[in-house]
């Protein structure tokens, strides 16, 4: 398993689509009145999207993993405020189990992620080393750049 960015990872793609019910149940209705809890839902849901691809950037597995944990909580605090709104009859029981279940589709992706990482020897971007020339490349580029002058 290996990105080559952040959008090709499928918990990311899962957590934006996340993002994006969440924003589309938050702006109606008595739910887009209660500012609060419209506010919190949204904040969590863009958090799982944010720390996946923050935690990816660090360059470190350490901190990816990290920063998996983190989206895996926000995943978490999804849920917990569907609860809140569907409570407050914001959302109908289907809506909830829509979202609810992205989110834990969301949460096992990212599960997974983490012990495939944990499991790996691969140690991350930053310490990935530039690749090496040989004396014979050094001395021609040294001589280039000198003709150049």
């Amino acid at each position: 398993m290996s990105f080559k960015k952040f959008e090709d990872i499928i918990a990311w793609q899962k957590a934006r689509e996340l993002t994006k019910r969440v924003y589309a149940l938050t702006k109606n209705g008595d739910f887009a009145r209660d500012y609060g809890l419209t506010d919190q839902i949204r904040r969590a849901a863009v958090s799982v999207m944010s720390n996946i691809s923050e935690g990816y950037e660090r360059g470190t597995k350490e901190e990816f993993i990290h920063f998996l944990y983190i989206a895996k909580g926000s995943c978490s605090e999804v849920r917990a405020q569907l609860y809140a709104a569907l409570d407050q009859d914001y959302i109908t029981d289907k809506e909830f189990e829509d979202i609810s279940s992205l989110a834990v589709e969301t949460s096992r992706l990212i599960y997974h992620l983490i012990e495939y990482l944990k499991g790996t020897h691969i140690r991350g971007a930053k310490f990935k080393k530039p690749p090496v020339k040989s004396f014979r490349e050094d001395v021609q580029d040294f001589l280039r750049e000198y003709q150049k002058e």
